[in-house]
């Protein structure tokens, strides 16, 4: 069984420590005792710790050993027009279980005025959804969460691949715009949209980026982004699971096919 993974703020002197309500949580549910051991991330670094001491509001820990850092298959990059907040809460914590590396929250048309306002104030909280879903999901590192941009700041964004997307009739489904050749730490960012979907205005701006649908179905704004990085995050694990498992093929004379 996989151990429990802590975020800490650093690592300092052979040691690293849990505060506050982590630290209740640790130790009034999840019953952490002196001796146990977990992994801990200061969110650069890995390392396997044993705890030498626990009080209500603190956990201590000793460092044991340095752990390898798991390479990431690709680079996902969340553009994510502004939504309800219960429901971008939602996109945020899937999201980071689905190894989203940044969210950007994106003031489209016709998200609601409130709502990129209302998002700087949320950043605290935000943060610590994505906290609690990387340690859940044994993330080396959590993922970065941007203050809102515009639509053309969005659309400015370089990455090797840039995907729009749109429930309009006509177009393509994501599975038949990836490339085949796919690498490990591409960079993919991901547009998706409001709501009440795009304006034409909107679409035409997007011409840059590869515009992509979910198929026939029109889905909620919220399941549409977590469809759309399950698509994604699959396809590049599944190019690194084949070169990682992909057994060398010896030839007769010797030669290696690759």
């Amino acid at each position: 069984m996989a151990r429990r993974r802590f975020f800490v703020d650093l690592f300092a002197n052979g040691k690293a420590e849990l505060h506050g309500d982590e630290a209740r949580h640790a130790v009034d549910v999840l019953r952490v005792e002196a001796s146990q051991r977990f992994e801990l991330s200061d969110n650069n670094s890995v390392y396997l710790a044993e705890v030498v001491s626990t009080r209500k509001d603190r956990v201590q820990f000793s460092l044991v050993e340095k752990l390898a850092l798991r390479p990431e298959p690709v680079r996902l990059w969340l553009y994510v027009s502004l939504v309800k907040f219960d429901r971008l809460e939602w996109i945020i914590e899937k999201g980071t279980e689905l190894g989203v590396e940044r969210f950007v929250p994106v003031e489209a048309a016709r998200s609601e005025k409130r709502l990129a306002d209302g998002a700087r104030k949320r950043m605290d909280r935000w943060q610590r959804v994505a906290r609690s879903a990387s340690q859940q999901s044994r993330r080396d590192r959590m993922p970065e969460i941007l203050p809102p941009v515009g639509l053309g700041e969005a659309l400015g964004t370089e990455a090797a691949y840039r995907y729009f997307l749109d429930e309009a009739e006509g177009a393509p489904v994501l599975l038949n715009v990836l490339p085949l050749a796919r690498n490990a730490g591409d960079t993919v960012a991901l547009l998706t949209g409001p709501e009440g979907g795009w304006t034409d205005a909107e679409r035409a701006d997007a011409g840059g980026w590869t515009t992509a649908s979910l198929g026939l179905r029109i889905l909620r704004a919220e399941t549409a982004v977590l469809a759309a990085l399950a698509v994604l995050s699959m396809a590049w694990a599944t190019i690194a699971a084949s070169v990682d498992h992909n057994p060398i093929d010896t030839q007769p004379d010797g030669c290696q096919r690759l």
